[in-house]
């Protein structure tokens, strides 16, 4: 077992509150049942993005959160690509994608994606809308049966396609990749730059996990494929539904055994080590922008650093 202490406590987007109840998605009639129900809550998503509020209140007194707009089910929810979330305090959740809404909430500021509140929404909504954009992202982009080609139709809640031709079953997909710390000898950290970052951005290293690997091979393929640095010591942190579309991040650190730089042309534009003093110069001048407070990126870095790191919240890609 990793060292709980170790461990990044309270990931954005990590929360597990809604109880899944996977017992029930087996019961053809759940959805209908629960979208008659007024008492169900609902959540609406149109393309990437739900209806939000800002500055709501946690109960507790302590920091405001931006909560999700879950309202009663409509008529016209039964028609739409629904999803059973699960419950929570007695309640039912569901998802509901309604892109045939896009043209009346274009421009509307109250619609938000998950990019954007993703750090601040309350757990239980934050767990409602990451699970309703994952589940959503799959069904847009798994339309057909990868053995006969036939349109396959949602089952089991949303959470299955089922082929009619062959009745064969089609699962979400989840793709899990590796994100990681690495520090040299000297505690310094190591940063690129991939293809495709904005600006100055820079983060740690991630890559995908390839059929037949484990995680910790992959942290260390990763890193050598992208800048040439063997590593040793590769240590779990912690781990965060990314669902854009599809991923899983685990988090690590793992030690350079060497600091000479080779950096794979087609996927690094740059890379560089840092100590903590010239990361504290590079983002105050400018030069060096790193990845927001959603992202489990920060969240490693701050834990190599030992502590938040004043920066604005601007996305890398």
């Amino acid at each position: 077992m990793p060292d709980r202490a170790a461990i990044l406590p309270d990931l954005a987007l990590s929360r597990s509150v809604l109880d899944r109840r996977g017992d029930l998605r087996a019961d053809p009639s759940l959805l209908t049942r629960l979208l008659a129900d007024g008492d169900t809550r609902v959540l609406r998503l149109v393309g990437d993005r739900a209806a939000v509020i800002a500055g709501g209140s946690t109960g507790d007194g302590s920091d405001e959160v931006t909560r999700v707009v879950f309202d009663a089910p409509t008529p016209e929810d039964l028609d739409r690509l629904g999803l059973y979330l699960g419950d929570a305090a007695a309640v039912s959740y569901v998802g509901v994608v309604a892109d045939d809404l896009t043209a009346s909430v274009e421009g509307d500021d109250a619609w938000r994606t998950l990019r954007q509140v993703g750090a601040t929404l309350a757990d239980l909504d934050a767990h409602a809308l990451v699970t309703t954009l994952a589940l959503a992202n799959w069904h847009r982009s798994h339309t057909h049966c990868p053995r006969c080609g036939t349109p396959t139709e949602p089952v089991l809640a949303g959470w299955i396609r089922r082929c009619p031709a062959d009745s064969s079953d089609h699962y979400p997909r989840t793709d899990m990749a590796v994100i990681m710390a690495v520090v040299d000898a000297d505690d310094r950290l190591l940063l690129a730059r991939g293809r495709g970052f904005r600006g100055n951005g820079m983060s740690v290293l991630a890559g995908f996990v390839e059929p037949g690997e484990s995680l910790a091979g992959a942290v260390a393929r990763e890193v050598l494929e992208e800048v040439g640095v063997a590593v040793t010591d590769v240590t779990y942190l912690g781990d965060q539904p990314w669902p854009f579309p599809s991923s899983l991040m685990l988090g690590f650190t793992a030690r350079a055994l060497d600091t000479d730089l080779h950096l794979q042309a087609e996927e690094i534009e740059a890379a560089r080590w840092f100590s903590r003093d010239d990361l504290v110069a590079a983002l105050a001048d400018g030069s060096v922008v790193i990845s927001g407070q959603l992202s489990i990126s920060r969240r490693i870095i701050e834990h190599w650093f030992g502590g938040p790191i004043d920066s604005p919240d601007i996305p890398l890609r």
